[in-house]
């Protein structure tokens, strides 16, 4: 969806900022973006409002919590088996291991970001709980061994 014509290049400016800093004052962040702090608020709110902003977290430190493996998990499902696809999907919201999931188009049906504490659980995971989804065909994974870059900041470009 393209964005509404709304959004102008002071809105984008306080989307930005708060990327980098969710927790960021408002009178830090109208400080940041050059208006007052009462028009930043109402900005900010209206911005919130229309869903541009989808949530506020914080983003943990995987390893320091005894979750030093990454892996992106590629799965393919049976041909045919179009009931069990809902199923798959709400059953892969709820695991906690798996950071992200996206349908795709090309060799696989979709890529998972799985995390776990070492290879051992990994494997577990994979063997013993995704692979048995009902409608699942196959799993590869390639096990992260740096991470480059990691965000979720979008380009905001005015």
């Amino acid at each position: 969806m393209p964005p509404s014509p709304s959004i102008d290049a002071v809105d984008r400016r306080i989307l930005a900022r708060l990327q980098e800093d969710g927790r960021i004052t408002n009178q830090a962040l109208a400080e940041a973006v050059h208006l007052s702090p009462a028009q930043c608020n109402r900005r900010h709110r209206r911005l919130e409002e229309q869903g541009y902003v989808r949530r506020y977290e914080a983003r943990l430190d995987a390893p320091r919590l005894g979750l030093g493996v990454t892996a992106f998990v590629h799965v393919t499902m049976e041909r045919g088996h179009i009931r069990e696809v809902e199923q798959f999907r709400q059953r892969v919201r709820d695991m906690a291991q798996v950071q992200e999931c996206y349908a795709v188009t090309g060799d696989f049906d979709y890529v998972l970001k799985v995390v776990a504490r070492d290879l051992k659980a990994l494997s577990d995971f994979l063997l013993g709980t995704l692979a048995q989804l009902p409608g699942v065909n196959g799993v590869r994974s390639s096990v992260c061994l740096d991470e480059i870059k990691c965000t979720s900041a979008l380009p905001l470009v005015p």
